[in-house]
Formats: C-alpha cells, structure tokens, sequence
C-alpha cells in the first residue's frame, strides 16, 4: 500500500514560493547573465544587464547584489565600463554590452564581457570585444582584447587635382578638399597628404611631409589656387605624382601603403599615355580612386557618346575592382556627396596589409561572445572572426592562442555548405582520463547547426568529433554544458541545447540533446529532453484557445540556458537546470532533471513557472546559476535570471523516507489455515501487521516539524509534534488500532446473501449456463470469464470465488471490488489455455444456509481450435485485354477459342502436414465440381486420403468480374496449388 503512494507524491528540492527577488530595467535586459559569488564581504548575485545606459550610451554593467540583508535588497552598479580599458586605443565603449557574459574565476573573482566593445582605426569601426578580470574585492584587475590589432594607419595619400579652366567654380574642390581632410588622422606615424594639381603643366602643391598634422593642412588648402589651362593633361599629372610626389624627398615613406586619388572633369588630351602610366602605377603598386566630374560636360550639353568616352577613360584609371575605386558625380557641388564612401574606402586600407577589399578575420571578431573559464585558461568565443565564420581564443598566463580560419572549416570539405557558422557561440571543456576534450557549438552551421569537439597541444588544433544537428534553424549547438554526474573529476554527459527546434505545431518548443562520454573519448547519443507541450494561441491563431497569447514568438525556447547544479538531493549526483523562457506567454519556466548513474533522469522532477507577469519581467529561465549555499543550510541554492529581474530560490532540506512491513505470522497456508481467532462466532485467520516508517534528514541543522496522517482504512487525524536533536538516534514505536466496524444496515444480527447471478465467457456473447463452443484461435491463447454476483443483505464478509478448472489451464489474475450491502459486482478472471477444458465455478460467505443453493455454477464447454490456415494467391499477368465486339463460337472445340491464357496460383499452407483432405461435391453456387486424376480421368468430389506422393489434379469454377475460370488444381504435400485458369465470355 505504502509503494502504490510514490506516484501520487511529488517531491521537490526548491522551494519556489519563498525566494529572493531582484528587480532591475526590462530595457536594459537586467537579469540577462547570473552567477553566484561569495567574498569576504558576503555573499552575493552578480546581475548582468547588457544594455545598462538607456537610452544614450548603453555600455551595460554589472551590479551586486546582496543575500543576506533583508527581503528587499538593493542592487549596486559596479561600473565596470568606465574601469575597462585597452591602452593605446581609440575606444568605442558605446553598446559594448558588458554584461553579456559572466563567469566566475577559478582563482576567485569573476570575467565579466562586453563582446560588442570597438575601437577605431582612422574612420573604421572595428567590434574586438573585452572581457574584465574582477577581484574578489569587485576591483578591476585587467583587460583582455584578444582580438584587438594594431592599426595600420601609416598612408601616403596624394591627391591628383584637375585645375583646367574647364573645372568651376573651384571653391567646390576646396570644399570637398577640406571635408575629405577632416577626418583623416596626420602625423609623423599616421597619415601623411600630398597635392599635386595639373592643366598643361603640372605644379606640386603639398608635399606629403609638410604638415604633421590635420589643422596646418587645411590652413593651406583653404587657400589654394586653381591651376588654370585650356588642355587637360590628364596623365602628364599622374605620372608626375608617380614619379616625383611619391619619393624619399616628398617626404614619401618605405614600406608604407601608396594611395593616388584623382579628380577630373574633362577627357584628357593625352588618354595616348593611358597604358603605360597605369601599368608604371600597378609596378609601384599605387591604389588609385578615379572621380569624374561631368560639370563641364552637362553645362555645355555634350553627346551621350562622349560622356561615355569619358567615364570609361577614368575606370580605366582606377584600379580593380573598379566597383570599388571609381567615383562619377554630376557637378562640382556633388563632390561633397561622396567624401564619406569615398574616406570608408581608403580608411578601410589602415586595417589591412594588402587591398581593402580583402575578407575580415579577427576585426569584428566579438571575442567574449560565449566564455568558460578552467585550470588550463579561459576560452572565449569570438563568433564574428572570419567573416562571421568564427572561432574560439584561448587565453592563458603564457599569452593568446588564436586559430587560423582553416583550424575549424575545412575549405575542401565545406565548400558547399554555408558560412557564418558562429563558431564559438557557446564554449565547454570536458575532463578525460585522456586529458582535455575543448567543445565549441556553430549553431548556423550549414542552418542546422554543429557541436566541434577538438583537442589543443600548443597551437595545434585537432578536431576529434563534430556532432550535426538535425533541423533548419533549431540553433542546435547555441548552449552548451558538460556535467561530472558522479563527482568523480571525470566528465559524463555532454548537453547540446537547440531552443528553436520547431515542436508538432511549428511553434518554438526547443529540445536538449544528452550526449554520453564513451571510454574512447567519444560522445554517443543517449536521450533527448523535451519540455512540457506549450499550446499556441495568438490573435492569429485563437481558435478554440481559451487564454490568447500576446507574444510571439510561441513556444517555450527549451534548452535557452542549461546549467550544472550541485547536488539538489544530496544523493551524491550533481543536477541539471534548463531554462524555457518563452513558455506561458513569455514569463518563462525552469525544468530541474537528477542525475543518476553517470547521466540524468529523463524525466523533469520538478518545473519551476516564472514569478513575473510577462510584460514588465519576462523571459524567467534565460539564465541559471547554482553552485553556493546561500543561506547557510548546508545545501545548494538555485539563482534563475529572466529580463527585468532575477529570483534566489532557496533549496529545501532532503529527508530519505524508509518503510518497512512485517506480518506475524509470515505465511498463510490457504489450504489448511491456522484458525486461531474468533470473529462474530466463528473461527477465522488473524494476522497481525507492523509498519514502520523511518527517515533521515540530510542537512546538519536541528529542525522542528510537524505532520497530520490519515488512515486509508478508517480515518483518524492526528496532529505529532516532533523535535529532533541533532544528537538523537532513538526511534520512537507507535501503534494505532483501527475497529472495523460490521455496519448492519438491516436488522441484526448481519446476514449476507450473495447469489451468483451470471457467467459470461466469450463464446459468441453467450451467457451461461446455456451451452455453446469456445474457438480457440492461433494466434490467442488468453481469454476471460466474467463473473457476476449480487449480495442482497447486509455487507458480505469473509467472501470468496473458487474457480476450479482443469490442468490445461493457468490463471492469470482477477479484477474484483468490494462486495458491499445490496451491490452487485461483475469482474473478470483472465485464465490461459492450452486444451479442451471443464470449469466449475463457486463461491463462499459467512450466511445463512438456506441461501447456499444458488452459490455454485457448473458448465462443460466444448472446445474447437482454428485450423491455421494460410492462403495466398498470384497471378503472373495483371491484366486481361477483351476486344469490343469480340464473338465466340457457342460449341468449344478446343481450349484455344475460349481466349488467352491466364495463369494464377492459389496456395493454401497450413502449419503441419495434412492427413486429409475433404473435397466438396458442388460449389457456393451450387455448381457441380468435377477432379482429374492423374490430370486424365475425372471423379466427383468425395473425401480421399492423399499420400505424399500422389499428385491429384481437378477443376472447379469461380467468378473474376464478368468471367468464369475453370481452374486445375493439384496438392503436393501440405501445399495445395492451383495451376492455371482461362477466361471464358459472359
């Protein structure tokens, strides 16, 4: 009785009604990342809230906040935005989202990251990513930028400027001149500007070295002068500049990228020069941007052919790809309308070593994206590296270990998939006999997402296991977490969470898959989690939905975060968290799952709903830390994250509960019982039994409870109140006795008087005792009796249903109730056969003798066993062609007027061998049927004995649609088989 209870107790570990809330700015996504830490001062939550700074600056932050000082704690803003820095940089802190990540320091302290932190290079904005090394103490230790290089900001710019009579009004030129100049960095280790203008002559304005900075150039460019000339001398200017602008003593320096930017009006009156002074600028490897200005050609009305003429003379000038270097404007006035692309072209130079136009690798590398911290370093994700392809940086006390592009994508392999992987959206390490296994997840990898597992020696990369997702767009390998189930130091399971994996009603439900960690060091598949079906209803789809959502997306987003909690039960086995945030209209949920032998149950034993209200928090369960008692009780505390808040849930104290069941005495021989009680009169069993209950509580407090109990057999509360020392072993003894009461509703003394009123055995619904047959089928050796009987007179005690039956048979088991005051009770007896059978039914109670008449039922049932048969039939042709009008003769001379032949095969296959056959004398349609022996003489049917050897061939008829078939037939050992047929005409 005390085991047919487990089902209907749910037991829990936290205590979700008595947390600790903390409240913070949906906006600014407080409640985004949790951990739990512990110093000097406290303990306390470490809250990350990404987007802190609304709704100027959003550089995000962390705050702390306090546990142990009243239900109300106040958070406090760490500020670490304002202490993080890069030396030697021009920083962007402006949406850097620290806060994203938090992880905590094995060596104390904790890594806060901010993966959207930049810095520029001249005009170029580049998102490196920083992490933040924090004390225990909440002092800012260092900074790391892994991703961070150094700008190549060193260009020797020379302008190339076309001051014919043809280009007006020329203060249009100074003004494009002095914003291009604006934003461009000039000093002895930065950018140096030459100019050089030309009409008939060519006349060096600038020189590169003059000016050292940005100010004293525009106080000369400001003033200026226009050239002059009636002939544009296009080429003469370029290869002066070439020549003479780019040398050591124009201040040009060695080594130093080379860029020519050259603004014309008009074609030029020596385009003869064209190829030879470009292939001398591609030798001294000058990038060239060609603008042309079509002023003097729109003003003067000039032929569609000679714009043309003209434009593809200053393409040819500029370097390939020309997309990318050619500039044409209207007018001199439009000049100002292309100073930024043209500045983010050029500026884009500083950053690279070779063409501007060569792919990003660590420059938007976001590196702190994803973090995981252990004894060898810490791993940060950088998800933007190579073109969004991504990789993961591992940092150590010995320096920065950053993999090439080919270390995690193979071009060969993955040429047809696609990129932007994201590889290092969420990072793991797993502890082997073998050593470290690194696992890094590349959820957009070819849309259906990948786990790498991969080994590091040095700055090798060897890549052991690639584990695929297995739906577009599910995010499969987004979140990760390795868990040592047993405590042993080892790893056991690796979980992968894909939290967009579409559910049954193309809703966001999520799944996480548990991978287990084999000797080999390979991980194998063992299970996948899934959460509780959320039901969609939105306005756009509300039909039949009593409570309509108002966020989308739907579903529950399961897998979000998982995180590895400390033992919750005390059972020796660490426990699993895993976040829903999308659940119940966006207010989110958290399912805790046990570990058990190396890996954890299937089953959730707990889900925790969010406390919020979906608008003002949301999202409970996006992020999950436990690791710390919090309270001082011994036992490990939960801290969920969600948008707008986060909450403390403490752990309840864990009590192992034993039952234990003796009876007195311990066997019961049912056909000779020991008869030693007195009960109404009568000699009857007693038994006596004895439950004990005991249980242990985990933690070391002392504790006080109390409980009600309730007997299922007779009710009686009772309130005990129990105080257990933490010294006391004793086990206190309790007994209740229970009287049963006999309840003679009619006049005493109790009499009982049950009838047996029916017996039903599935035998073509017949009752019996009226005779029928039992079929007892092939492939059904189990059948049931249904047994009805009815008491009349007060509660029946004592009742019993002897059913004898013969030694063919085995009894299974009996579905029976109570046999109360004027209750008639059917139930079933379920029994398995094997041979013809005789049942005997009765049954006996304490009552009165004259009704004892109608206590007993006797059948005999008939038993017939189905025969097992098989039948098949084939026909080689599958199809009969009759031809419209087609006539037959009406007196057959032969087989061959009757039509084409066709051939079917009918087997019938019994089990064993047969011993005889019964051939019918006519057909269902009372046809008479005819057999050949031998396949020559005929006979009519009759019953023969068949010999395995003898083959009997005959014939009989049978309808295919509007056609007769004589058909022949002969029988070979068990098989009988009919060999051919011909149609005949309706």
């Amino acid at each position: 009785a005390f085991y047919s209870l487990l089902p209907c107790v749910f037991s829990f570990n936290v205590d979700d009604k008595n947390g600790l809330n903390f409240h913070g700015s949906l906006e600014d996504m407080f409640g985004y990342s949790v951990q739990q830490f512990e110093n000097s001062e406290g303990k306390w939550v470490l809250i990350g809230s990404p987007l802190a700074g609304q709704p100027a600056k959003r550089t995000g932050d962390v705050y702390k906040c306090p546990v142990d000082r009243g239900p109300n704690p106040k958070c406090i803003k760490l500020e670490l935005p304002e202490n993080t820095t890069i030396p030697n940089l021009h920083e962007v802190k402006d949406n850097m989202t620290m806060g994203t990540t938090l992880v905590t320091n094995p060596q104390g302290g904790f890594l806060a990251c901010g993966p959207q932190y930049g810095y520029m290079c001249g005009q170029q904005t580049y998102i490196s990513g920083v992490c933040t090394n924090v004390s225990s103490t909440f002092q800012v230790l260092n900074s790391i930028a892994p991703a961070v290089q150094e700008c190549a900001k060193e260009l020797d710019i020379v302008m190339v400027l076309d001051g014919s009579n043809s280009i007006w009004p020329w203060n249009s030129i100074i003004e494009f001149l002095v914003k291009f100049l604006k934003n461009i960095e000039i000093g002895p280790k930065l950018s140096q500007v030459g100019i050089v203008s030309y009409g008939e002559q060519v006349i060096h304005n600038v020189n590169l070295s003059q000016f050292n900075n940005t100010l004293s150039l525009l106080g000369k460019v400001m003033n200026l002068e226009q050239q002059q000339g009636v002939r544009t001398m296009t080429f003469l200017g370029i290869d002066t500049a070439r020549k003479e602008a780019f040398t050591v003593e124009r201040g040009a320096r060695p080594g130093v990228k080379k860029v020519m930017i050259i603004v014309t009006d008009g074609e030029s009156h020596d385009s003869h020069n064209l190829k030879n002074v470009t292939a001398e600028c591609e030798k001294d490897d000058i990038e060239r941007f060609g603008i042309a200005v079509l002023g003097d050609y729109n003003r003067n009305n000039r032929s569609i052919t000679e714009v043309k003429k003209f434009i593809e003379e200053i393409k040819n000038i500029s370097s390939d790809p020309v997309g990318d270097h050619f500039f044409n404007v209207s007018d001199e006035f439009a000049l100002l309308t292309i100073v930024d692309a043209l500045g983010s072209r050029i500026f884009a130079l500083e950053a690279t070593s070779g063409n501007y136009t060569s792919s990003f690798e660590m420059e938007m590398s976001q590196a702190g994206f994803s973090a995981h911290t252990s004894k060898e370093g810490v791993m940060l994700g950088a998800v933007g590296a190579y073109e969004w392809n991504g990789t993961v940086v591992m940092h150590t006390d010995q320096g920065t270990m950053v993999p090439l592009n080919a270390d995690f994508h193979d071009p060969l392999d993955e040429r047809k998939e696609s990129l932007a992987g994201y590889v290092g959206y969420d990072v793991q390490s797993a502890s082997t006999p073998n050593g470290v296994l690194y696992i890094t997840g590349a959820p957009r990898h070819n849309h259906t997402g990948r786990v790498i597992v991969y080994k590091l020696d040095g700055q090798h990369i060897t890549v052991t296991q690639v584990l695929k997702g297995e739906q577009i767009g599910s995010y499969f390998g987004s979140v990760l977490q390795t868990v040592d189930v047993d405590q042993d130091s080892y790893t056991d399971i690796l979980l992968v969470g894909a939290p967009m994996y579409m559910g049954p009603e193309r809703e966001e439900q999520g799944q996480v898959y548990v991978f287990k960690l084999n000797e080999k060091g390979m991980f194998e598949h063992q299970a996948t989690l899934k959460p509780d079906n959320q039901t969609c209803c939105t306005s756009a789809h509300s039909h039949g939905c009593t409570n309509v959502r108002k966020n989308d997306p739907c579903g529950a987003r399961f897998g979000t975060a998982i995180a590895e909690v400390s033992d919750l039960d005390l059972d020796g086995n660490r426990d699993v968290a895993i976040g829903a945030p999308f659940e119940n209209d966006h207010r989110g949920a958290v399912y805790i799952y046990h570990g058990a032998k190396k890996t954890i149950k299937e089953k959730y034993v707990q889900r925790i709903p969010g406390p919020g209200d979906g608008v003002k928090t949301k999202f409970f369960g996006q992020s999950i830390h436990g690791v710390m008692d919090l309270n001082g009780d011994g036992i490990i505390d939960v801290t969920i994250g969600g948008l707008g808040g986060a909450s403390l849930f403490w752990s309840k104290d864990v009590a192992e509960l034993y039952a234990n069941m003796t009876f007195d005495p311990s066997k019961i021989n049912l056909q000779q019982p020991s008869k030693g009680c007195m009960l109404g009169g009568r000699e009857t069993v007693c038994v006596k039994t004895r439950v004990c209950f005991s249980y242990s509580v985990k933690s070391e407090k002392d504790d006080t409870n109390s409980g009600t109990g309730e007997s299922l057999i007779n009710p009686f509360p009772f309130i005990q109140y129990v105080n257990i020392p933490s010294n006391c072993k004793q086990l206190c003894d309790s007994s209740v006795a229970v009287m049963l009461p006999l309840n003679c509703t009619l006049a005493p003394p109790c009499v009982a008087s049950v009838e047996m009123s029916k017996l039903h055995l599935p035998c073509y619904g017949s009752n019996f005792p009226t005779l029928c047959s039992l079929v007892i089928k092939a492939n059904k050796e189990k059948f049931h009796v249904l047994i009805t009987t009815r008491n009349s007179k007060d509660n029946a005690y004592n009742t019993k249903v002897m059913l004898s039956f013969t030694e063919n048979i085995n009894y299974v088991k009996v579905e029976v109730r109570f046999l109360a005051v004027f209750i008639t009770v059917s139930f079933y007896i379920y029994i398995y056969i094997y041979s013809p059978l005789f049942n005997q039914v009765g049954y006996d109670s304490d009552e009165v003798n004259s009704t004892l008449f109608d206590n007993s039922v006797k059948i005999s049932i008939p038993v017939k066993y189905e025969a097992g048969l098989r039948f098949t039939a084939h026909m080689k042709e599958d199809h009969i062609i009759v031809k419209e009008g087609e006539q037959h003769p009406r007196v057959f001379n032969g087989t061959s007027v009757i039509g084409e032949e066709v051939k079917i095969s009918y087997t019938v296959r019994h089990a064993a061998p047969v011993q005889s056959l019964n051939t019918p004398t006519h057909s269902r349609v009372f046809l008479d049927l005819y057999y050949a022996r031998s396949g020559q003489s005929c006979h009519q049917g009759k019953k023969k004995k068949f010999e395995e050897s003898q083959i009997y061939f005959g014939s009989f008829h049978t309808f295919f649609g509007y056609y007769m078939i004589p058909c022949v037939l002969f029988h070979s050992f068990d098989v009988f088989t009919i060999l051919q047929c011909r149609k005949l005409s309706k």
